[in-house]
């Protein structure tokens, strides 16, 4: 797994905190894909040219860098270096680019200078963050306070795009080969406490099967074989999803794993194992039932 980066601020104000910011993402084996940094020549209308560029238009300097982003994949991010909370002009347009566009972003210190929304744990220095990604093979997961559960949302509105495909999984655990299988269920926070099933959004770059064991191993710490394609459906209407007005798509699979030693992140407060023809009783929301109801025709027939 290959961790990208791209290292954004303010080049006039804070060159050297960015250079060590890129010495350490790199000692830690993580991939800076921009800026290169040679060394800067001239300062034009307050841009900083680097060697090559003296005579290259600002716009086209600034759109190459911005295509770094397109180059991230699923486990890259941008980094703003920003001391004593100054990003500065250019930056917070790159900053607005990498947002609107899905890149998870991280901060050195929180911004003063721009009004932006910072999740709870992305302000993180280059060493901690690095020493996260090393430690657990993950970027830090969003984690929204109960004061900004209203600006959250608004602001994953304005960032999700008009639509959205998710995966998910009928978890199958089997005791022996050819037994009777258990199902995996979790209570989770964002279906207010009914109990779902283990999914979520594929990522740019990711094929659906990839994004079904990803978002199993990190919700449950269980590594998972998908053995089938069981449905593919729009959102039930009023289903009460957490995020309104967005087509959802969902992909969902039959799915097996060897263990039942669960692991739960912060995403669940609960899980159960469950013969199937007892899953119908849990208090389920209305998707992960849908799903059910057309997993247990097929063990049916």
């Amino acid at each position: 797994m290959t961790f990208r980066c791209v290292v954004h601020g303010s080049f006039r104000k804070h060159l050297p905190e960015i250079r060590q910011a890129i010495e350490v993402f790199e000692s830690a084996g993580i991939e800076v894909l921009a800026p290169a940094l040679p060394d800067v020549t001239t300062e034009i209308d307050g841009f900083v040219r680097f060697e090559g560029e003296e005579k290259k238009d600002a716009r086209l300097i600034e759109l190459l860098y911005l295509r770094q982003l397109k180059r991230l994949g699923q486990e890259g991010f941008s980094y703003f270096v920003d001391p004593e909370g100054y990003i500065g002009k250019t930056t917070s347009y790159e900053l607005g680019i990498a947002q609107v566009t899905n890149v998870p972003c991280f901060f050195s210190t929180r911004p003063t200078d721009h009004p932006v929304y910072v999740h709870k744990n992305s302000v993180l220095s280059p060493e901690d963050l690095s020493a996260y990604i090393l430690k657990t093979g993950a970027l830090p997961r969003s984690r929204v306070s109960k004061n900004d559960k209203l600006i959250h949302r608004m602001w994953e509105d304005l960032m999700v795009p008009g639509s959205v495909v998710a995966t998910g999984g009928i978890i199958e655990h089997r005791a022996v080969r050819g037994g009777r299988p258990e199902l995996l269920f979790v209570k989770t926070h964002k279906w207010g406490g009914r109990y779902s099933m283990i999914g979520g959004k594929a990522r740019r770059h990711e094929t659906l099967i990839d994004a079904v064991k990803r978002e199993i191993h990190e919700e449950t710490g269980l590594r998972s074989k998908p053995t089938s394609h069981l449905c593919t459906f729009d959102q039930i209407k009023r289903s009460g999803y957490y995020l309104s007005g967005i087509q959802h798509i969902f992909v969902d699979y039959v799915v097996e794993v060897a263990s039942k030693r669960v692991r739960l992140n912060d995403e669940a407060e609960d899980h159960v194992w469950v013969a199937p023809q007892d899953a119908v009783h849990l208090d389920l929301e209305p998707n992960a039932r849908h799903t059910l109801e057309l997993y247990l025709k097929t063990q049916t027939t």
